[in-house]
């Protein structure tokens, strides 16, 4: 099985193309599309998106992302070997989803053994077709990883900088994702029960579901993906708060007494 995500679009053939080239492959390959809808070149928003995917695939899935502005440069094309399967550019896409599919080791894709495999040149700006299609559709027939390229050290993998940082009674926390409702997901985990959170001059309750307050009133709750979460009940806590994906912000969490 092998899930796709990616900041392609659907307008184009590069979706098309990419599918392609897995099933030239392996004709048996059963594709499952993720998104392809990603904010291009974000790869902070895509890491999120593997990360929520991987806790609800089954063992030995592929999951190929491919968000990659960096695509023909120096930036290694890599697989990372674990009960799942990532497929992906070494750019910090693996960082979320990485604590999710119990890592043991970690490959660079040797761009020549790829390119002797599907029979034609390797292009420089569409590694998605060429490379970890093909790359993803081999380890799905059962090939071993070290068969398409060297062992590299799995601690030295791109990592995103979304640690939570702790200044003085303030978290400082960054925007990881934007769903289509609006709502916004913040870089916090396993932080109890506030009553309620400061962020940006508001003081925001923190309520279990969005229909604890009326339409158009702000709340904090705790996301179904186990980060801190903002929203609108029926509208864009993004669009009101002004903020994106990238952003950081400091937040309170204010807890009652005792």
């Amino acid at each position: 099985m092998i899930t796709l995500t990616t900041d392609f679009g659907i307008k184009g053939p590069y979706v098309g193309e990419m599918k392609g080239a897995i099933l030239t492959i392996n004709p048996e390959a059963r594709i499952i599309d993720i998104t392809h809808s990603i904010t291009r070149h974000s790869i902070l928003e895509g890491s999120f998106v593997m990360e929520q995917v991987v806790k609800y695939f089954p063992p030995n899935t592929i999951h190929i992302g491919v968000i990659d502005p960096g695509v023909g440069t120096e930036r290694r094309a890599i697989i990372v070997e674990g009960d799942q399967f990532l497929v992906l550019p070494d750019n910090g896409l693996a960082t979320l989803p990485l604590k999710w599919i119990k890592p043991k080791a970690a490959y660079e894709i040797n761009l020549k053994k790829i390119e002797g495999i599907i029979g034609r040149p390797i292009s420089s700006t569409f590694h998605g077709r060429d490379v970890f299609g093909p790359a993803g559709a081999l380890l799905d027939l059962g090939y071993e990883p070290s068969r398409l390229g060297k062992e590299i050290d799995l601690e030295r993998i791109v990592k995103l900088d979304i640690e939570p940082k702790k200044k003085d009674n303030f978290w400082i926390l960054k925007v990881i994702y934007i769903d289509d409702f609006g709502n916004i997901i913040l870089n916090l985990e396993d932080y109890g029960k506030p009553e309620y959170i400061k962020i940006l001059g508001k003081e925001i309750l923190y309520l279990e579901t969005y229909g604890k307050v009326k339409p158009g009133e702000l709340l904090a709750l705790p996301g179904s993906h186990d980060y801190l979460e903002i929203a609108v009940n029926q509208g864009s806590a993004a669009e009101l708060l002004e903020l994106r994906v990238g952003d950081e912000v400091e937040v309170e969490l204010v807890y009652k007494e005792g």
